[in-house]
């Protein structure tokens, strides 16, 4: 018995590293090259690229294609449809495979149904971008990220939950009772 699960409809290149609990749904492509984590779920019609390295506990959902130079840390969300890019600048007639960009996805961020990263940047920790927002610069950590372009309005909690600093800077999460300090536009979660 095999340590993942994969759908038979999807294409597993050779050299791919694949984790232990990984599921792989129907007509999903992993690239040669391509290193996903333990415990991933990988939805229909994924296209996961060379050399793309996704940690443990990631979700995919369905009808995104993560291009090579992407990095997923640990417990990432990327809701379906999620698009994400490697060129800055691409024509048809000019191959620009030397200038892949690298954007990273840091740990516990979340991003949601529609969104577009555009390449080259970084999404903080815990950071949440929300449905069909256009990311064209870096996110902080527990950042709320919403809108074309997207701006930054909030903050969330690593639980997922929208946070409010009272006079003293500091936010309780009300579900998780997680403490939060914001301190010069850098949140830390403190108990």
């Amino acid at each position: 018995m095999s340590a993942f699960f994969i759908h038979p409809s999807s294409v597993i290149d050779e050299n791919c590293a694949i984790g232990k609990g990984t599921k792989i749904w129907h007509f999903s492509h992993i690239m040669t090259g391509a290193s996903i984590g333990e415990n991933c779920t990988i939805g229909q019609n994924v296209m996961v690229g060379s050399r793309v390295l996704i940690g443990n506990n990631v979700r995919i959902q369905n009808n995104v294609s993560v291009y090579e130079g992407v990095v997923c840390e640990d417990d990432v969300f990327l809701g379906p449809s999620v698009v994400l890019t490697n060129v800055i600048n691409p024509r048809s007639a000019i191959s620009r495979k030397n200038d892949f960009k690298t954007t990273i996805i840091r740990k516990g961020a979340t991003i949601g149904a529609n969104a577009t990263i555009v390449c080259g940047n970084e999404i903080g920790s815990f950071a949440f971008i929300g449905a069909g927002a256009v990311v064209t610069k870096s996110v902080l950590p527990y950042a709320l990220i919403i809108g074309n372009p997207g701006k930054h309005v909030g903050w969330m909690s690593e639980y997922g939950h929208q946070l409010h600093f009272d006079e003293n800077n500091i936010a309780i999460c009300k579900e998780s009772h997680q403490e939060y300090l914001l301190e010069k536009s850098v949140v830390k979660r403190v108990k």
